[in-house]
């Protein structure tokens, strides 16, 4: 067999573990979006069980991290871009670990401040988005290996999305230094919709990525 078609079947075997990691990192962000509403209905055991399972994700998306890293290793030289894989596999951790301290903070919030502020709505929309980017990412990785064009526009897409976040997040900032007059909910607020913020930016960072391997395939 050709060196340059164990490339290609090393480089597959990676994408298919960066998907597994994606796809459990959809699964934390969908767990994520429930929580303004578990909240508002000041469902404990609901909001309990949606911590656990974002901690639980993290830790499968931080084992899936390790692999890829050990299927890099060992194929040494083989992969032309293995430190573009590395490099994406780690975003996509550090995507997982977004997840885990928004999901804690938000959840520390007060259910009043969110909604005297009327803030409720304002959140639930900027994670509807970073849902959507993450789903994006999704479809990405999964057009890698058979339409690398369809593959550049879903990037494209997400590229849309994270500028949305953007206006959204600067919306947001200015209504809870208006409508939050408490300090420590304020800062609690302000460390959610950062950390949303960021991690659309990890989101990018990662659609990139990905059309890197597309290109390279």
């Amino acid at each position: 067999m050709y060196s340059g078609e164990l490339e290609v079947q090393a480089k597959r075997k990676a994408i298919a573990v960066l998907q597994d990691e994606i796809n459990r990192i959809l699964n934390a962000s969908r767990e994520l979006a429930t929580l303004p509403d578990l909240m508002m209905k000041r469902d404990k055991p609901g909001i309990k069980s949606a911590l656990e399972q974002i901690s639980s994700i993290e830790e499968d998306v931080e084992n899936l991290r390790r692999k890829i890293t050990r299927e890099v290793a060992d194929v040494g030289g083989l992969i032309m871009n293995r430190e573009n894989l590395l490099n994406t596999a780690y975003t996509m951790d550090e995507i997982a670990g977004y997840i885990t301290g928004i999901s804690f903070k938000l959840s520390n919030v007060k259910p009043t401040t969110l909604r005297n502020a009327k803030i409720d709505r304002d959140i639930t929309d900027l994670i509807d988005l970073v849902v959507d980017e993450v789903y994006k990412l999704n479809e990405i990785i999964r057009s890698l290996t058979t339409n690398t064009a369809n593959a550049i526009e879903l990037a494209q897409e997400t590229q849309t999305i994270e500028r949305e976040i953007d206006i959204k997040y600067r919306q947001a900032t200015i209504k809870l230094l208006t409508e939050i007059t408490n300090t420590k909910e304020m800062m609690l607020m302000k460390d959610v919709i950062e950390g949303i913020e960021e991690m659309a930016d990890k989101c990018q960072r990662v659609s990139d990525s990905f059309i890197l391997l597309a290109l390279s395939l």
